[in-house]
């Protein structure tokens, strides 16, 4: 379906008869009379069910920023949906295609190498990207082009110290696996709470690993003051079946990222003895827009979800950017630069230095129900408190 609408609008666009900055009709001060935003995201692919949560909010983000209407100040705004797989040489394709036909802004990408790629393609063709629920901390800061609508890791580790009373002199071992993305969490709890004066040291698993017990006993023997687990993967749940029978919940606080609703069986019997961060649930926040968000979300017959938040916000963002920038590019990111609005999950603004999405996280526990688990909101943590230092 999306790519026989990507087909569509890109005939359309590129038939235009006289094509603006932002792939429409020019219709004097007012702007465009069309401005074609081009959505790259996992459609298939590992990452197709994050890419799923990012379009369905994204499609009520646009009708609630819009009043249903999706035009603002008269400029009508198309989307033109292309399927990313998580490959960034696909993305890279897409995003050449949908610039070439005029498109000058860009959103979407689940991936962080996704994310990566197109924020470099964003910078060499001087278009506006807004990444999505990629969250590699590399794309915060690395081009005037590149924004973002979702969270990033650093905010996830500095929610995690807030679990300490006080992070100096204390001690933290991470848990990972030995791979770019276990390694990369290891060196953000040593930027982040390292510099908070923490002492933080870390068990390696390899990759291949499959008996977990004498990781969890060296985690165990270390006496932390808290473990923060990074793991992904099919080994998750023998991973936490391995901390639960060596009784390292027992002994230490531990803490991991709460994924999406699809992960919330994984920990077993460790499930309602593990603290978890968390970007989003549903039931987190407390607001009009959230409340508005989750209710258009199942009404079109999807489920709110972690990175729904993220849908949600590019869609105020890009009415923002066509508002205030009617198409033109240096125009929009001005718009964008310092830009404060009520999202889903508060009071959220685009720190205008770096681009970094400030915004508020969450403590979360899991409690049964009944033969399943579901999240329950410990604590707000406020957006000033887990802001990730400013790029460079």
């Amino acid at each position: 379906m999306g790519s026989v609408v990507a087909t569509a609008a890109l005939l359309l666009t590129a038939c235009a008869p006289s094509a603006a900055p932002g792939g429409g009709e020019e219709s004097g001060e007012a702007g465009p009379a069309e401005i074609t935003v081009g959505i790259v995201t996992s459609e298939t692919g590992p990452l197709a069910g994050y890419g799923k949560q990012y379009l369905d909010a994204f499609k009520a983000g646009l009708d609630y920023a819009t009043d249903g209407t999706d035009e603002v100040d008269g400029t009508k705004i198309v989307v033109e949906y292309r399927d990313d797989a998580g490959d960034p040489d696909k993305a890279v394709t897409a995003v050449k295609e949908l610039v070439g036909a005029g498109v000058n802004i860009i959103a979407g990408t689940a991936s962080s190498g996704v994310a990566l790629a197109v924020a470099e393609q964003a910078a060499q063709n001087k278009v506006l990207y807004i990444s999505g629920p990629a969250a590699a901390d590399a794309i915060t800061g690395i081009n005037e082009y590149t924004f973002r609508s979702g969270r990033q890791s650093a905010q996830d580790v500095a929610t995690a110290g807030t679990f300490l009373d006080d992070i100096e002199g204390k001690t933290i071992t991470v848990l990972a696996q030995n791979n770019a993305f276990g390694t990369g969490n290891e060196a953000a709890v040593n930027a982040i709470l390292g510099a908070k004066g923490a002492t933080v040291n870390s068990v390696l698993v390899p990759e291949d690993a499959t008996e977990f017990t004498p990781f969890a006993q060296q985690v165990l023997a270390g006496s932390p003051d808290l473990v923060f687990v990074a793991w992904a993967g099919a080994t998750s749940g023998a991973m936490w079946q391995a901390m639960s029978q060596q009784g390292v919940m027992d002994e230490i606080p531990v803490v991991t990222g709460l994924g999406d609703a699809a992960t919330f069986g994984a920990y077993g019997e460790a499930s309602e003895k593990i603290s978890f961060l968390n970007h989003y649930f549903a039931g987190g926040p407390d607001n009009d827009v959230n409340t508005a968000m989750v209710e258009a979300i199942e009404a079109a017959g999807g489920t709110p979800d972690l990175f729904s938040p993220d849908g949600f916000n590019a869609a105020i963002m890009i009415v923002q950017a066509v508002k205030e920038g009617k198409g033109d590019v240096d125009a929009m990111i001005a718009a964008l630069e310092g830009f404060e609005f009520e999202g889903p999950k508060g009071t959220t603004t685009v720190r205008a230095g770096d681009h970094a999405l400030i915004q508020e996280m969450y403590q979360v526990k899991l409690t049964a129900d009944g033969g399943s688990f579901v999240p329950e909101l410990v604590d707000t943590v406020a957006a000033d408190e887990v802001a990730p230092a400013e790029a460079e």
